[in-house]
């Protein structure tokens, strides 16, 4: 059983729709035994300076609460630091609280830190530019669905929000000829998306790219999506989960991929638009954080 005592919970309170329930955190925290702090988060680059400060300053546990951002700014600051992390929920998607089995309830969440059965797990982070992710960076559709929600959207219709960008970006020219180094070998193809993947889930409802995509394999799945019938069969093959999804799909595993597109692309890394666009490259950080998650 995990023992923490001094934590410090990072709070961004521009993600999700409502503001963390201070009272219940302090209820589960005072009853684990438990000294905890607050810090907020003002602008980007906080979360991963509030990290660095919370470390230096003895925390023996660092929480980030927010969005899948929100959790792969505070893992920036964490690189390098024997201090656990934990995550408790607080965006429109939370992709990753789906992924490591992190309930969205907020209590539930919290009280994973003093259950018996919970776990440490080490899970890799990507970087690309100065910024690290831990979900997925995209080029191209996924990314213009992102410039087309906006916050006032998301924080009005929550999840649904991502569906009014869907529909905004279908009638979009994408198609790009993309130039891939993926560890070195040089691939040139062609698609209207591509994905560079360090996590499976798409969200709710157990939906995954893959099953054999890892968080914690040291590795970052490259692929690309095509306007094909076989193409398009494969992405609903992978939504429920079907052997061979992957047929459709060029598809590579690597440490490190640079991504040119001719015409250039947006992209985007655990849902928020990166600052240039494509040519960018991608790397993995293998073992980068450890996360409190349940047993399963």
């Amino acid at each position: 059983m995990m023992d923490f005592r001094n934590i410090v919970v990072i709070i961004n309170p521009a993600a999700g729709l409502e503001e963390p329930s201070l009272k219940t955190l302090n209820s589960i925290f005072r009853g684990g035994g438990a000294h905890w702090d607050v810090s907020i988060t003002n602008e980007a680059g906080d979360g991963r300076r509030l990290a660095q400060a919370a470390v230096a300053a003895g925390a023996d546990l660092v929480i980030a609460s927010g969005g899948d951002g929100s959790l792969a700014e505070v893992a920036s600051g964490m690189i390098g630091s024997e201090v656990p992390m934990a995550f408790l929920p607080g965006g429109t998607g939370n992709v990753m609280a789906a992924e490591l089995g992190i309930p969205r309830d907020l209590a539930r969440a919290a009280m994973l830190l003093f259950h018996p059965t919970s776990r440490l797990r080490t899970l890799d982070l990507g970087q690309i530019g100065e910024r690290m992710f831990m979900m997925r960076v995209g080029a191209g559709f996924e990314a213009a669905i992102i410039q087309h929600t906006t916050r006032e959207m998301k924080e009005r219709f929550g999840l649904l929000a991502y569906g009014v960008g869907l529909l905004e970006t279908l009638t979009l020219p994408l198609t790009a000829r993309y130039t891939l180094t993926l560890d070195g070998q040089t691939v040139e193809t062609e698609g209207f998306s591509l994905l560079i993947a360090n996590a499976g889930s798409i969200g709710r409802l157990n939906l995954t790219l893959s099953p054999t995509i890892r968080p914690d394999d040291g590795l970052l799945d490259v692929m690309i999506l095509r306007r094909d019938p076989e193409s398009m069969l494969s992405i609903a093959a992978s939504v429920i989960q079907l052997d061979g999804f992957a047929a459709g799909l060029e598809h590579w595993q690597v440490r490190e991929v640079t991504v040119a597109a001719d015409p250039p692309q947006d992209v985007q890394l655990d849902g928020d638009l990166f600052e240039t666009q494509t040519p960018v490259t991608v790397r993995v950080i293998p073992g980068a954080v450890r996360i409190v998650v349940p047993d399963r």
